[in-house]
C-alpha cells in the first residue's frame, strides 16, 4: 500500500515540541507529513487575497499554504490542520482554512488544537481515519452488506457486537467493559447466541473502538478499523442517509466525535473534548446522584426546564459540584437532568461542532443517542430534529460488520 501524503497546516507546533509526535502518528499509518512551499516573499498578499486578516505571521503562512494545495502545487491526499490550544485566532483561522480546502480541493481535512503534551498516540486514531479516507474510498462508498459477517466495538464504557446476514441485523451483544478480552468475548457470544449461528461460520470480522487492536489480533480480525470511518459509515447506514450530506454525533463514555459526510465518506472530523464534563461518564454521574439508572435519566430530564438550574459541566468535577449544589438548593431533579443533557450538548456543539461543516441531516449515534433528554437538547442547540437511527446503540459494531463485508468482497475481486 502507497504512503499518503498528508499536509500539515499549522501554527506553533514546531515550537511546543509536539511537531515530532505528529509525524510519529503518521509514520504510524504509513503516511507522511508534508508541508506545502510557498514563496515567503509573498506570504502576506495571500492572507490578505483570503480576506481572513490576522495578526500572527505563523497564521498567515497556514493561509499560504492552504492556497498552494488548492491551486495544486502542493499535491496532498489530506489535509492535517492544527493550532495551539485555546488560540482564538488560531481556531477562526483553522475553521476558515478548513472550509476553504474542502470547497475547493475536496480533500478529507481533520483540524485540531494541541497542548505541549500531545503525543502520537493522541494522534494515532486521526492519523489512521485520515489515511482510510484518502486510501479506501471505494470501501467506504459500498452500501450493501453481503454474507455473514459479524463487528465487535470494544468502547471504554461498553463493549457491543452485532452479527449481519445480507443487509440484515440479526444479531447483538452489548455489556459492560471490564477486561478487554472477556468483554468482548461475552458481547460476541451473546450476539452469535441472538443469531444462532456459530463462530466458524462468520465469513468476516471487523473490530473498532479502544480496544481493537488487542480483539483483532485475539480474533484473528479480517478488519481492524479506527472508530471515526467506523462509526460514520454505520451513522449513515442505518439511518437510511448514504447519499448526499450528513452529520454524525457520537457522544461517548471518554470522547466525542463529530463527522461531516458525504455519500457515505467522511469529509471532516474531530474527536476528544476539553473535559469528561462533556461525555457520557458525567451523565452516568448525574444519573447515579439522581437516583435513577441511567437509562431513565432522558425520560426524568424531558420532564424539566435546564433554564432554572445554572450548571456547567466543562470540568466534571465541577459539573458535579454543580449538580449537588443545585439539589441542596431545592432544585427540582427533573430541572437538574435537564441542565445536565444541555450542558453537555452545550458543550459539544461549542467544541466538536465548530470544527466541522453542520448539515442536515444530523444523526447521533452511540449509547448516549438513547437519551432522549440529551437529544432534545442538541435538537433545540442546532435547531433541527435529530435523527436517532435503529441499533444508533451498536453503530461501531455495525460499521465494522458492513466495512468488513465490503472489504471481503473487494478481495474477491
Amino acid at each position: 500500500m502507497r504512503k499518503i501524503r498528508i499536509a500539515h497546516l499549522t501554527c506553533g507546533s514546531e515550537y511546543s515540541g509536539v511537531e515530532h509526535e505528529i509525524e510519529e502518528a503518521a509514520e504510524q499509518v504509513n503516511a507522511q507529513i508534508v508541508y506545502p512551499e510557498v514563496d515567503i516573499t509573498n506570504i502576506k498578499e495571500s492572507a490578505d487575497k483570503f480576506g481572513l486578516q490576522v495578526a500572527s505571521p505563523d497564521l498567515r503562512l497556514m493561509i499560504a499554504r492552504a492556497q498552494s494545495i488548492v491551486k495544486g502545487d502542493t499535491k496532498a491526499d489530506a489535509v492535517f490542520i492544527t493550532s495551539c490550544f485555546r488560540c482564538a485566532e488560531g481556531a477562526i483561522t483553522r475553521n476558515a482554512v478548513r472550509n476553504y480546502i474542502q470547497s475547493k480541493a475536496h480533500l478529507p481535512v481533520i483540524s485540531y488544537s494541541f497542548t505541549e503534551r500531545t503525543t502520537h498516540e493522541t494522534l494515532l486514531t486521526r492519523m489512521e481515519a485520515l489515511s482510510t479516507t484518502a486510501l479506501r474510498r471505494s470501501l467506504l462508498a459500498r452500501e450493501e452488506q453481503v454474507g455473514l459477517t459479524a463487528g465487535i466495538d470494544s468502547g471504554s464504557s461498553t463493549t457491543k457486537a452485532v452479527i449481519m446476514r445480507d443487509n440484515n441485523i440479526i444479531g447483538t451483544g452489548w455489556v459492560k467493559t471490564t477486561d478487554v478480552l472477556k468483554s468482548a468475548d461475552d458481547a460476541y457470544t451473546k450476539a452469535l447466541e441472538m443469531a444462532g449461528v456459530k463462530r466458524e461460520e462468520i465469513g468476516g470480522l471487523g473490530t473498532t473502538g479502544y480496544g481493537r487492536f488487542l480483539i483483532g489480533k485475539h480474533n484473528s480480525a479480517d478488519l481492524i478499523q479506527e472508530e471515526l470511518t467506523v462509526n460514520s459509515k454505520g451513522a449513515v447506514y442505518l439511518a437510511k442517509k448514504q447519499k448526499g450530506p450528513a452529520t454524525v454525533i457520537d457522544i461517548g463514555g471518554m470522547d466525542n466525535k463529530a463527522i461531516a459526510v458525504m455519500d457515505g465518506i467522511p469529509g471532516s472530523f474531530t474527536m476528544g473534548g476539553i473535559c469528561a464534563g462533556a461525555s457520557g461518564r458525567f451523565l452516568e454521574q448525574s444519573a447515579n446522584r439522581l437516583g435513577v439508572d441511567i437509562s431513565d435519566l432522558g425520560e426524568l430530564a424531558i420532564k424539566g426546564n435546564h433554564y432554572n438550574v445554572n450548571m456547567n459541566s466543562y470540568c466534571i468535577v465541577f459539573g458535579t459540584q454543580s449538580l449537588v449544589n443545585s439539589l441542596s438548593m431545592g432544585k427540582l431533579r427533573e430541572d437538574v437532568a435537564a441542565a445536565a443533557c444541555y450542558s453537555v450538548a452545550e458543550q459539544v456543539f461549542e467544541q466538536q461542532l465548530q470544527e466541522i461543516e453542520v448539515k442536515k441531516p444530523v444523526i447521533m449515534v452511540g449509547g448516549s443517542s438513547l437519551n432522549i433528554g440529551l437529544v432534545k437538547a442538541m435538537s433545540d442547540l442546532l435547531k433541527v430534529d435529530v435523527v436517532v437511527p435503529p441499533y444508533s446503540q451498536y453503530i461501531g459494531a455495525v460499521g465494522a460488520a458492513l466495512l468488513v463485508s465490503g472489504l471481503r468482497e473487494e478481495i474477491k475481486k
